[in-house]
């Protein structure tokens, strides 16, 4: 690694650290995900203060954080679940931006809330662009750093510089998303499959205590210990399968769940296939899902019903929240 070069090495790469931007959209209908930052927001936040575009790409790691060694002198932000970066041993600050000279190695400590930390650098994460988007779709080997989560000795580049980073600056705890420990609502609507399941399942499947299961990742996140839902009887079309929870195949949408056997609910996240064979009980709203992506296992989660007033009013909530940003970092 040349020094001065624009670019970092991986030393320890994390759990699952991966380059994403905020998606490809275009594509679903082909079979192809929206794959994107788990928790947009946060990739937002962190671009932000460091002077790039809302979708650059950046760097998303779970549970486990990198250690990034850099052969240029730039500017970081870190955003998303509470796991401190460390530059040479010493502790930055979150959700805030700081920088690191040619030579100084990036690191984090342990993972305290939250699942998914998102880091930005002044320029982006300069990798090809697939289909308009430099996201990492590792089950297709598609975009990102060759298709796949960075390994030690990758050697990255990073692009041209081409706003003003906002350091100093520390975004304040009310614009940021804070992740309870216990007490999670998803708000869900009923969809096209919710008369499959009798009415005591309707009532149960809101009314009941689910877990993250430890089979959760960008594909899907799987909930337990709710009852089994029961399905209405019926015979089975032609193509359906033999399981009263298979359907003839249909399109999945983005955050729609899935309910296997009726036991243990599946929400559809970023990197999932887009049609298939299992009913769905419904779909999680947008505004909710950067939430599931911080979502640790065994985390206690309940769903709420919502209609489409709710759904739409919590949009613009959630539109609101970057709107309160944008006015924070441009006061």
């Amino acid at each position: 690694m040349a020094d001065g070069a624009a670019m970092f090495e991986v030393v320890k790469p994390g759990l699952l650290t991966s380059v994403q931007d905020l998606g490809r959209p275009g594509y679903y209908h082909l079979g192809l995900p929206i794959s994107g930052a788990m928790d947009r927001f946060a990739l937002i936040a962190a671009n932000r203060l460091v002077g790039n575009p809302d979708g650059a790409a950046g760097l998303e790691a779970v549970f486990l954080g990198p250690v990034l060694k850099f052969a240029c002198d730039t500017t970081i932000a870190v955003t998303g679940a509470v796991m401190a970066p460390k530059v040479d041993g010493v502790e930055q600050e979150l959700w805030s931006a700081f920088e690191i000279k040619a030579g100084q190695e990036l690191a984090f400590g342990t993972l305290k809330a939250g699942a998914r930390i998102y880091i930005a650098i002044a320029g982006g994460v300069d990798v090809p662009e697939v289909h308009g988007s430099r996201s990492t779709y590792a089950l297709g080997a598609l975009g990102g750093f060759e298709g796949r989560p960075l390994k030690a000795g990758d050697q990255v580049k990073i692009g041209a510089a081409s706003g003003a980073a906002k350091l100093g600056v520390s975004i304040p705890e009310e614009i940021r998303r804070i992740q309870p420990a216990s007490g999670v609502v998803l708000r869900a609507m009923p969809g096209l499959y919710w008369h499959r399941i009798t009415e005591e399942s309707q009532g149960s499947f809101f009314e009941d205590s689910w877990k993250v299961a430890p089979e959760a990742d960008r594909i899907g996140y799987r909930f337990r210990g709710g009852r089994s839902l029961d399905f209405v009887p019926r015979k089975q079309p032609f193509g359906a399968g033999s399981d009263p929870s298979n359907i003839v195949d249909s399109c999945y949408p983005y955050g729609s769940i899935q309910v296997p056997g009726g036991t243990e609910p599946i929400v559809l996240h970023r990197d999932a296939v887009s049609g298939g064979g299992y009913f769905m009980v419904g779909t999680v709203i947008s505004a909710d899902m950067d939430l599931i992506g911080q979502l640790q296992p065994h985390q206690p989660v309940r769903f709420e019903s919502i209609d489409m007033d709710g759904a739409l009013a919590a949009r613009r909530d959630e539109k609101g929240r970057l709107e309160a940003l944008g006015a924070f970092l441009s006061g």
